[in-house]
């Protein structure tokens, strides 16, 4: 079959003729669910669990910190630049380190600790995803290359799913070269069909939401 008369087809199925324009795009169709709070955060939490993700509430910033502390005890940490972990106290705390701004040190630095410790942009209720726009405050080593990452979240950065991503973002690559969706543990059944963590980026995480 010609390639005149395949495209007489597809034109034809569409109704239209040789030489007419593409008509205009429909409205992109957002829906946003209300969702109050708990509900997001309980969403959340399942969602990270099924995937063998685990979760923790703290209260306030300074019971984040306590439980940072505990949970990196014995162990290498890097912290990102964010402020949000600055403010909880948790990039001050003995033995990380923190406000790492060279790369090649930092990928050192990363390769090297136990565990990787940041905040996330945003997080969604009905995945249990954590949005991660990549920035100085952000590097994207520390979330992907430690076997073990723990994400700091403040409960108002709880979005309801992608569509209100979309509707506060509408044009992430305007602000950021990266944006990685983070859903649990990395992952991959690609070895004999056999579940394996940890493959692609960290096996353990663990989501703290803050308030």
């Amino acid at each position: 079959m010609s390639r005149d008369n395949i495209l007489h087809r597809v034109r034809t199925a569409l109704g239209r003729s040789a030489g007419q324009g593409a008509a205009d795009p429909p409205p992109a169709r957002i829906r946003i669910p209300e969702v109050d709070m708990e509900k997001r955060i309980s969403s959340m939490f399942a969602s990270i669990e099924a995937l063998a993700g685990k979760t923790h509430r703290a209260a306030t910033p300074a019971d984040a910190r306590a439980f940072v502390a505990a949970a990196i005890t014995g162990k290498s940490a890097v912290v990102s630049n964010a402020p949000f972990l600055a403010d909880c106290g948790i990039a001050s705390l003995s033995g990380v380190r923190s406000g790492i701004t060279d790369r090649e040190e930092l990928r050192g630095l990363c390769a090297a600790a136990d565990v990787g410790i940041t905040s996330a942009d945003y997080a969604l209720a009905d995945t249990g995803s954590l949005v991660m726009i990549s920035s100085p405050r952000e590097a994207r080593l520390v979330s992907l290359l430690p076997p073990a990452h723990i994400a700091v979240v403040p409960r108002d950065r709880i979005l309801t799913g992608l569509d209100e991503l979309f509707s506060v973002l509408p044009d992430p690559a305007a602000a950021t070269s990266s944006m990685v969706l983070i859903t649990g543990p990395s992952r991959t059944a690609d070895i004999e069909q056999i579940l394996v963590r940890g493959v692609h980026g960290p096996g353990q995480i663990t989501v703290v939401v803050v308030g």
